[in-house]
C-alpha cells in the first residue's frame, strides 16, 4: 500500500549547528574594502614581484631608441631608488618629478603595468587618463642630453615626456607640439592648476588647493594650515618661489615667481621665530629652517588630496571634476 508524504504548511523550529552558525556570521560580517583603509592601490612589493615576472620585451618599434635592456633596468631603479631615478637637470619637469615620487609611493604596480603597455603597445591607461604620446616625442626619448641623471635613464624620460605631451596649461598655449629642445621651454611647463589637474587625474583623489601661480593664498596662520593639512591628508604639496628659499640673504629683495613643487613632508615649530620644514625637492630629502614671515613669502600655492576612504564613490566628484580650488579672497 501506498502511502503519500504530507508536508505540513507550518514552519518547524531549527537549532542550527556549529558551522552554520560560522557560515553565517562570516556571510554577514562587514566587509571593509582594500581601498578604504589604505590611500595606496599597491605596494612596492607587490610592484617589484609584477615587474620580476616580466621578461625583457623585444625592441619597440614605438620608442626607437629606448633599448629593453635600459628600459627595464630604469623601471627596476625606479621602485628600488626612485630620487634617483626621476632626477633630473635642465629641463622644466618639476611638477612631473614632483608626481613621478607621488605615483612611486601610491601606485608602484599600476606604473609599471602602464609602463610596460606603454613601451609595448606606444600608449597606455594610469588613473583616468588614456596618453597615446605624439610621435616625436617617441623618437626623442633615449636621447636626451646634459639632463643630469635622465641621460641614463630611458624609462624615466618616456614618462616625464608623456606627462607634458598629454597635459596642457595655459602656459603651453603658444607651444602644444614637441620640437627637439622643448624640454627646458614652454612646452614642459607647469601651471598651478595645470599640477592640480594632472594629481587628480592621476590618481582620482579629491585634491584641494589655495592659490595661484601670482597671487599668494593669504594664509594669516599658515604654520597651523600647513600642520592641520599634514595631519589630515595623505598627500601636500607647496608651490614655491624657490629662488627666495635657496638664495643666501633672506633679507635681500629678490623678484620672482612661483616655479617650483615639493612635497611636503613634515613641518615642525621651533620657537616663535623658526620653523623647521622637510620637503622632498626633485630628488633630494631636504631640511629647511626658516621664520613664518619668509614661509609666508614663497608659498605661492597649497595642494592637499584627503586620504583615500575619503574618496568614496558617493563621495566623489564627477570624472573630470576632481580639482577643487578655493578661492582666495
Amino acid at each position: 500500500m501506498k502511502t503519500k508524504a504530507v508536508y505540513s504548511k507550518s514552519v518547524v523550529a531549527m537549532t542550527p549547528g556549529p558551522l552554520v552558525l560560522l557560515l553565517l556570521l562570516l556571510c554577514t560580517a562587514p566587509v571593509r574594502a582594500a581601498d578604504e583603509e589604505s590611500p595606496h592601490r599597491s605596494t612596492l612589493a607587490e610592484a617589484k614581484s609584477l615587474l620580476a615576472a616580466q621578461p625583457e620585451p623585444d625592441s619597440s618599434a614605438f620608442w626607437p631608441n629606448v633599448r629593453p635592456q635600459y628600459f627595464m633596468e630604469n623601471l627596476h631603479e625606479c621602485l628600488d631608488n626612485p630620487l634617483y631615478a626621476f632626477d633630473n637637470h635642465n629641463t622644466n619637469f618639476c611638477g612631473y618629478t614632483a608626481l613621478s615620487y607621488i605615483t612611486i609611493q601610491q601606485d608602484p604596480a599600476g606604473f609599471v603595468r602602464f609602463m610596460l603597455d606603454l613601451y609595448k603597445t606606444g600608449e597606455g591607461a594610469f588613473g583616468q587618463t588614456r596618453f597615446t604620446p605624439s610621435e616625436p616625442v617617441r623618437k626623442i626619448c633615449g636621447l636626451l642630453k646634459y639632463k643630469g641623471q635622465l641621460d641614463i635613464n630611458p624609462a624615466t624620460q618616456m614618462w616625464m615626456m608623456c606627462l607634458a605631451d598629454h597635459f596642457k596649461g595655459y602656459l603651453n598655449f603658444f607651444n602644444r607640439r614637441y620640437d627637439a629642445g622643448d624640454e627646458n621651454r614652454m612646452w614642459a611647463a607647469t601651471n598651478y592648476a595645470k599640477f592640480n589637474r594632472m594629481l587628480g587625474s592621476l590618481f582620482d583623489w579629491r585634491v584641494r588647493s589655495r592659490g595661484s601661480d601670482l597671487i599668494r593664498p593669504g594664509l594669516p596662520e599658515i604654520y597651523k594650515f600647513l600642520r592641520e593639512r599634514l595631519d589630515h591628508s595623505n598627500t601636500v604639496i607647496l608651490y614655491l618661489n624657490n629662488r627666495l628659499l635657496y638664495k643666501k640673504k633672506h633679507v635681500a629683495t629678490r623678484l620672482g615667481v612661483p616655479t617650483h613643487y615639493v612635497i611636503l613632508l613634515d613641518i615642525q615649530k621651533v620657537n616663535d621665530e623658526l620653523i623647521n620644514i622637510t620637503y622632498m625637492d626633485g630628488g633630494r630629502k631636504t631640511l629647511q629652517q626658516i621664520n613664518p614671515q619668509l614661509l609666508k613669502k614663497i608659498v605661492y600655492g597649497v595642494t592637499w588630496c584627503k586620504n583615500w576612504s575619503e574618496c568614496k564613490k558617493k563621495n566623489r566628484l564627477p570624472a573630470g571634476n576632481n580639482e577643487i580650488i578655493e578661492s582666495v579672497p
